[in-house]
């Protein structure tokens, strides 16, 4: 399996990741049995968050009596000091460890979200021997290209994929210019490509880019190993499959950084533009309570006055995203309102 220097670190971390996010989704049992076979297939680099339900707890299960051979990141939403440290100190508690080798500031937008103290608690958590680096993930171009100049952070994940666009594709080259360790999340574009071995191909040809891959049953697992063994190139069969995917794809994808709001009709559009990949890749009842099924029924209300297009920095058809969403929302919950 191939290995990758996170930046200036010292970490070397496995390509691809293991993301766990998805693993909420399965029991215990079944979460340790497919982190166990992650291990024992050669990924050494495991990313959760603190907000993932059980993840992090499962990882624990599964994993502490190998901790000194592997790379876990974690993450919190904190904004404020005491916040984030008792965020630390849950992750350290469920993760069975007494350090988390990359902490992570979560879904970050703006700077007043780590400079309210957050950023002092991760300092003063390193200081004490906590965590060992500081890195953020984002959805906004804009705030990340800031983050990399900033140089306060060590690393950045950031949505990186096969239809990411020239300006995507720059911030992931001055990140690794900067030293900065480059994470890509939503590798797969939020469940949208389906091609794994293009997927591999391309993510193969990134220098210094770690994927993560979210993994929620043993027959993904087994794929991205199979992929990481036999370490496919591309070839112009799999670029005809990018070629067509960008074509067709590239103006569906959210990555939720939220430019478009507010909705004047109170759509909120950074969550509902990317509502079939929540429903797939996480806990699914969450998102079919009375009160998100009333926010999924507020597309009906979109007039296409063409603000969130207009203001969308990946230039997606923002009402034509929304309308499919709201479809799918409601096919999903057909096929499964018996399981509520």
């Amino acid at each position: 399996m191939r290995s990758v220097k996170l930046g200036n670190t010292g970490l070397t971390v496995t390509k691809p990741a293991f993301g766990a996010l998805p693993i909420q989704r399965r029991d215990k049992d079944e979460a340790v049995r497919i982190l166990r076979r992650a291990y024992e297939g050669g990924i050494r680099y495991f990313d959760t968050a603190n907000a993932y339900t059980d993840s992090e707890e499962k990882i624990g299960l599964a994993l502490a009596g190998v901790r000194e051979n592997i790379v876990i990141s974690t993450k919190s939403t904190g904004r404020d000091y005491d916040t984030v440290a008792k965020h630390i100190q849950t992750s350290l508690e469920r993760l069975k460890t007494d350090y988390i080798d990359l902490f992570q500031f979560h879904m970050v937008s703006d700077w007043d979200e780590v400079d309210n103290g957050a950023y002092q608690a991760a300092l003063d958590a390193k200081a004490k021997g906590y965590i060992r680096h500081i890195g953020v993930t984002s959805h906004s171009i804009r705030f990340s290209e800031e983050a990399v100049a900033s140089g306060r952070f060590e690393t950045l994940q950031f949505p990186f994929s096969y239809l990411s666009s020239d300006e995507e594709v720059a911030l992931v080259r001055s990140c690794l210019n900067a030293g900065m360790g480059f994470i890509a999340m939503k590798a797969l574009a939020g469940g949208m490509l389906a091609n794994a071995r293009a997927v591999h191909a391309f993510m193969r040809e990134q220098d210094g880019v770690v994927p993560i891959y979210g993994v929620q049953t043993m027959e993904e697992l087994e794929q991205w190993l199979a992929l990481a063994d036999e370490d496919p190139a591309m070839t112009d069969e799999l670029q005809a499959v990018i070629d067509k995917d960008r074509a067709e794809l590239g103006g569906q994808f959210c990555r939720s950084c939220g430019y478009c709001m507010p909705c004047p009709q109170g759509i909120e559009i950074r969550q509902c533009a990317r509502m079939d990949m929540l429903i797939r890749r996480s806990p699914w009842r969450p998102y079919f309570t009375p009160e998100w099924q009333a926010k999924m029924n507020k597309i009906n209300d979109c007039v296409n006055c063409g603000r969130c297009k207009s203001k969308c920095p990946y230039h997606l058809d923002t009402p034509n995203v929304l309308k499919y969403m709201l479809k799918d929302y409601w096919e999903f919950y057909e096929a499964h309102k018996a399981e509520l």
